[in-house]
């Protein structure tokens, strides 16, 4: 959806990594092993954000201290500029954007991932960094479409999405010895879009 309203896939993606972590600092090889995409590409997105002022060139001193990494000095860092005029409403509509995302990752996994009793989004979904997962689902599953799905959606999301899947013999008797693992994904912050076998 966005890259039609930026005009460019390599665009949003840029914005999102900075989005995602708006205190870090990238530099431009970093963003192009961390996004997949050509160097060229995004010297030219970071040109044209630094232009619009959405993002800005940091000192590299500084970058080095936080980071005492060798070589650092030598490389050009950008970091989100949050005193931006269109900061707030970006911010909001690459939300929005990823909310619909999740929406339709959620439909096509319903769709074919097989039986599930159970599906909890959590972790890195629900913004929980304790969550041991990001997703779980529980009931009589098809692997090779989760993973399809999920690997689909990884390069939409920007993230690895840790999983989980388990039939509901298995669930209950982790359930019954109270095991911390699924206790752990329960007691973070999550969303249940599937719930026939908690009450």
């Amino acid at each position: 959806m966005l890259e039609h309203l930026f005009g460019s896939k390599a665009r949003v993606k840029v914005l999102k990594a900075f989005m995602k972590d708006s205190e870090k600092s990238f530099y431009v090889r970093e963003l192009t092993r961390m996004l997949d995409l050509q160097i060229n590409a995004v010297r030219r997105e970071l040109e044209t954000l630094e232009n619009i002022e959405l993002i800005k060139e940091v000192d590299s001193d500084e970058v080095k201290r936080k980071e005492e990494k060798a070589g650092s000095s030598l490389r050009k860092y950008f970091k989100l500029n949050k005193e931006a005029i269109l900061y707030p409403e970006l911010q909001s509509l690459i939300l929005k954007a990823q909310v619909l995302g999740e929406q339709k990752f959620v439909n096509e996994m319903r769709k074919k991932a097989g039986i599930i009793k159970l599906f909890l989004l959590t972790g890195q979904f629900s913004g929980d960094s304790r969550a041991p997962s990001d997703l779980l689902l529980v009931g009589k599953l098809k692997e090779r479409s989760i993973s399809r799905v999920i690997s689909k959606y990884e390069k939409d999301f920007g993230f690895t999405i840790k999983y989980t899947t388990m039939t509901e013999q298995e669930f209950y008797d982790r359930r019954h010895v109270m095991d911390k693992f699924l206790y752990a994904l329960f007691e973070a912050e999550n969303v249940m879009v599937v719930d026939e076998i908690m009450a």
